[in-house]
């Protein structure tokens, strides 16, 4: 295999015309570029240099591999300028995952705020595997994922930052007898049929664990893991649920949202970043555009409130 320095040092002999003005071009003796130059010709196993007067000139294969000295030095400085570019944040890839209900409030607005900081860099959004939204982080196939952080998945070569906290809130139908109260003690919902808007995971342990300190169990009588749906069931007086703020922002007109308290729940939104891609100044303005964004949406919540209908 040809070593790549001796190449670049056969190039300045034939560019410069003398191995004298190579070597006070490279900072090293003549001694030393012969020395190169003749290491060379033995791994090429042929004479790339010939004398001509005081100076030299190539053969033709030195001239062909000059040639290809050149094109070697163009493509490490092209390398160079790319990384220079990438470790700026001009330029490079994030993939980011995310659940749904953070898409249009904090996903949405981060990433429109990231495209005027770092328009070069591009982005693969997709949702979230929904069984496992850190298998893609954990596994070094995502950067960043948008998550409901769970009691039973701790950091395994990704950091939790924490964004928002997403309280839940009961939804009632307009005609329930609860549906005057401001707020409501969660054990008053102890008696009802429930609709769950939950699947299993992250997202339905801040539910059940409420209840559990309340002391009872939700009657799950019918699920749904959509919010919309979900609110269509309470409306038809099917049960009453229990649903995140962020999962509210369109309410159906056929139900009443009311704060609960005793303990009150809620689901902890965070983002898990892969420790290495943090070096990435692309990820870390991704990373304060969702801070910005989950301010604004807490923000929000707290003009709107859970007395709504």
């Amino acid at each position: 295999m040809l070593d790549v320095r001796r190449l670049q040092v056969l190039r300045a002999v034939v560019t410069s015309g003398t191995v004298t003005a190579a070597a006070a071009h490279l900072g090293y003796t003549p001694s030393a570029i012969s020395q190169q130059v003749a290491a060379l010709e033995k791994q090429a196993g042929t004479a790339l240099l010939e004398r001509v007067g005081r100076g030299v000139r190539p053969t033709a294969a030195g001239l062909l591999l000059t040639e290809h000295a050149a094109l070697i030095s163009a493509a490490v400085a092209q390398a160079e300028t790319a990384l220079a570019d990438l470790r700026a944040g001009r330029t490079g890839r994030l993939s980011v995952r995310y659940f749904a209900t953070a898409g249009s409030t904090l996903v949405a607005p981060a990433l429109a705020g990231l495209r005027a900081e770092h328009p070069g860099v591009r982005i693969d959004l997709q949702l979230a595997d929904p069984q496992d939204p850190f298998k893609e982080v954990a596994g070094g196939l995502a950067d960043l994922s948008v998550v409901v952080e769970s009691r039973d998945r701790a950091g395994d070569g990704f950091r939790l930052v924490r964004l928002l906290d997403d309280p839940y809130a009961a939804v009632l139908p307009i005609g329930h007898p609860l549906a005057g109260n401001e707020v409501i003690d969660l054990h008053e919902l102890s008696g009802e049929q429930w609709v769950g808007s939950e699947p299993p995971g992250p997202c339905l342990e801040p539910v059940v664990d409420s209840c559990a300190a309340a002391g009872f169990s939700p009657d799950f009588v019918i699920q749904s893991e959509d919010y919309a749906t979900a609110q269509g069931f309470v409306a038809a007086g099917l049960g009453v649920a229990l649903m995140p703020r962020l999962g509210l922002r369109n309410q159906h007109p056929g139900v009443v949202v009311r704060q609960v308290r005793n303990p009150e729940p809620v689901r902890v939104i965070s983002a898990a970043v892969r420790e290495i891609a943090l070096e990435q100044p692309a990820l870390r303005g991704l990373l304060d555009a969702l801070r910005d964004a989950a301010v604004a949406a807490d923000t929000q919540d707290a003009h709107t409130g859970a007395g709504n209908g």
